[in-house]
């Protein structure tokens, strides 16, 4: 699976959190909050998103609607293991220790990821 561009990504996002296909108006107006992108670059990315086999179009009268053929837990699942593999040797705790290292993490979420752990390792010796 190709990794997007962080434009045609934020596209995908607004697609994915929709319940129907949508139109491009209808992505244009969520992306106005952040940014103003002109309709013809939103064809633009969405195009390239058809032809990498993202998102499919259909044609309702004069409007195309846009939905995802990549369920996003999909796309995550790859980015996920690519970062790790890329970045970090394929070790999730030197991705641990680096997030560490960034401040980026709080004695929350180092309490959630032991009882992660301990539920996963739990899980497996059942198995």
């Amino acid at each position: 699976m190709k990794r997007l561009p962080d434009s045609e990504l934020e596209l995908m996002l607004i697609i994915w959190d929709a319940d129907e296909a949508v139109s491009r108006t209808y992505i244009q107006e969520r992306l106005e909050k952040s940014k103003g992108l002109a309709a013809t670059t939103i064809l633009s990315f969405l195009s390239r998103l058809e032809s990498k086999g993202f998102v499919k179009v259909e044609k309702r009268g004069k409007n195309n609607y846009y939905y995802p053929l990549v369920r996003q837990e999909d796309y995550i699942k790859n980015e996920s293991k690519t970062m790790l593999e890329r970045f970090f040797g394929n070790s999730l705790k030197n991705f641990v220790v680096q997030l560490n290292d960034a401040n980026a993490v709080d004695e929350r979420q180092i309490q959630e990821l032991k009882e992660f752990l301990d539920d996963l390792s739990l899980e497996e010796s059942k198995k």
